[in-house]
C-alpha cells in the first residue's frame, strides 16, 4: 500500500517546510487545492513556487506531486498546475461541469483521476472507471484537516474495488488505527496530513504508518 504525505496550508513558507519535512521518503506529494468556493476554507492557490522542487536541478531529484483539486470548475487549473510541474490531477466531481472533459484534458498533461466527497455516491461518476489512472475517495468532509475518520467510507471501498483494478485512495482521517481498516476494504493508496505532521518527526509517523500495513 502506498503512503502519501498530503499538505493543506493557506501559506507557502509551511508547505515548503512540510515538502522539506517528507522529501526524503515520499515518493509522492499530495497537494491540497482548495478555492473557497468548493469548500469554508481556501489554499494557497499559486503554482508557480512549487518548480523549485518539481524543475529545478538545485532542489535534487525532481518530486512527484500530485494535486488534489477541491474547486470550482478544476478544469481551469489543470494547465496551471501542469506547467509548475504537477503529474497527478485529482479532480472532484461535486462541482464539475464536465467530467469527460476533464479527464481528457488531465491525460493531456499527465495521471488523472477523479474525488468524491464522504456523502457523494459512486453512482455520481459519469466516466468509466477504465478511463480514469486512480479514483480517491474522502473519508473526511472535504476543506479541512484533523477531522474525524468515518468508517461509512469502508462500504464505498469495497464496493469499488468490486468494480475496478484502478487504484483506490482514501484521504482524511489516516493514522495508524484506521489505515489497516482502509487497506482490508481493499484501498491501494492512503493520504495521511494530519498524522504525519501532528508530530515534531514526520519520519517517525510516516514509518508507524508503514509498519500496520506491512
Amino acid at each position: 500500500m502506498e503512503i502519501i504525505p498530503g499538505i493543506l496550508e493557506k501559506e507557502w513558507s509551511e508547505i515548503e517546510k512540510k515538502i522539506d519535512a517528507v522529501r526524503s521518503f515520499a515518493k509522492t506529494i499530495h497537494i491540497d487545492i482548495i478555492d473557497g468556493k468548493f469548500a469554508p476554507n481556501t489554499t494557497f492557490l499559486d503554482p508557480e513556487p512549487f518548480k523549485k522542487y518539481t524543475h529545478s536541478p538545485s532542489s535534487g531529484q525532481a518530486l512527484f506531486f500530485e494535486a488534489h483539486l477541491m474547486v470550482e470548475d478544476p478544469i481551469e487549473y489543470l494547465k496551471p498546475f501542469s506547467d509548475a510541474g504537477f503529474r497527478r490531477f485529482l479532480g472532484h466531481v461535486e462541482k464539475m461541469s464536465d467530467q469527460v472533459e476533464f479527464v481528457a484534458q488531465g491525460q493531456l498533461l499527465g495521471e488523472v483521476g477523479l474525488a468524491i466527497d464522504l456523502k457523494t455516491p459512486l453512482s455520481d461518476i459519469k466516466v468509466p472507471f477504465e478511463d480514469l489512472d486512480s479514483i480517491l475517495l474522502m473519508d473526511i468532509a472535504a476543506g479541512f484537516s484533523g477531522q474525524q475518520f468515518d468508517p461509512s467510507v469502508l462500504d464505498k471501498i469495497k464496493e469499488l474495488a468490486g468494480k475496478t483494478f484502478i487504484p483506490i485512495g482514501v484521504d482524511g482521517g489516516v493514522n495508524d488505527v484506521t489505515l489497516p481498516q482502509i487497506k482490508n476494504a481493499g484501498a491501494t493508496r492512503a493520504v495521511a496530513t494530519h498524522f504525519i505532521f501532528s508530530s515534531q518527526d514526520s519520519v517517525a509517523q510516516y514509518k508507524k504508518l508503514t509498519e500496520v500495513v506491512m
